[in-house]
């Protein structure tokens, strides 16, 4: 009797372990691949690293010239995931919301950022507003370009450089899509009967935005933000060709680490490294706020 009874509970258990066919296999090639492309590559840049002491490494980080740099990549890059957070969910509520002639054109463009190689992006911006682009000779680089650059230099970026709004400008178009499409699909499954509700029972329209609308996006959105910050601090193919790359005033911080690796330095390679280690540390702070307040976020609305 118990032999009988024992028999259905292994065969359930056995068909408990079985629900994902290949879990094991499938987890080793999962942790082997994260090995192979990230801890392992990770492990050796904090390795570098490490043949500096901790005061030349103190020294490298600390260089007045890296910490211009430091300002300028990461100024710029907040600049453009502001700009990109409010009008990236401009733009993804106009495709949503509103049916227009031509709107799949502009879904379709939105992901042109993703296929157009960086340097291609940088070298059209270069050409355009650059002060002797195209539209750098007539003058409407002014009202774009020097602007954002005014703002940035007032904080302490780019030294006195208005040119290195063009940094932020490109940084903008590079990192645009990511935002659009993280909150693009939020709105499109939202449930509108909950806006429609607020409307019967007297809400205005900015009212059922910040109380109904905007809790359900303030998750994606952020997501969005985090992607292209990130994407942004890293950003060397576009940002080439639009700063000027003058050490200690409009330099950005990946160009400083090609420099130190093709430099006459002895310890060149350890220092590039040494910089890049606080781009890393910098950036994997970031997203951890960003995850943060998107957990505060969810529990809010919860």
């Amino acid at each position: 009797m118990t032999a009988a009874l024992s028999q259905p509970i292994a065969i359930e258990k056995n068909r408990h372990r079985r629900v994902l066919p290949g879990f094991g296999l499938s987890l080793g090639y999962t942790i082997f691949f994260l090995s192979a492309i990230v801890l392992i590559p990770l492990a050796a840049l904090v390795r570098k690293t490490a043949s500096l002491t901790w005061t030349e490494f103190w020294q490298t980080v600390t260089d007045p010239l890296v910490v211009s740099a430091y300002k300028l990549s990461f100024g710029a890059a907040t600049f453009a995931a502001i700009i990109n957070g409010l009008f990236g969910l401009l733009v993804a509520w106009v495709l949503v919301r509103y049916p227009f002639p031509g709107r799949r054109i502009v879904d379709a463009m939105i992901d042109f950022p993703f296929a157009l190689p960086t340097a291609v992006a940088g070298l059209t911006f270069g050409t355009l507003y650059a002060p002797d682009g195209w539209l750098g000779r007539i003058g409407l680089d002014r009202f774009l370009v020097r602007p954002i650059g005014f703002l940035m230099n007032s904080l302490g970026i780019g030294g006195h450089d208005r040119t290195v709004g063009a940094v932020s400008l490109v940084l903008v178009f590079v990192g645009m899509p990511f935002v659009v499409r993280t909150v693009q699909p939020i709105l499109q499954d939202m449930n509108r009967d909950l806006e429609q509700a607020a409307a019967s029972l007297g809400a205005s329209a900015f009212y059922t935005f910040r109380r109904v609308i905007l809790p359900e996006l303030i998750p994606a959105w952020l997501a969005g933000i985090a992607l292209a910050l990130a994407r942004a601090i890293g950003e060397y193919g576009s940002v080439v060709f639009v700063a000027r790359n003058q050490p200690g005033e409009s330099q950005i911080a990946p160009q400083l680490i090609i420099d130190e690796i093709y430099g006459n330095s002895a310890h060149g390679t350890a220092k590039a490294t040494a910089i890049a280690i606080v781009l890393l540390g910098a950036s994997f702070v970031l997203l951890l706020i960003i995850n943060g307040l998107q957990w505060w976020a969810r529990r809010n609305e919860e």
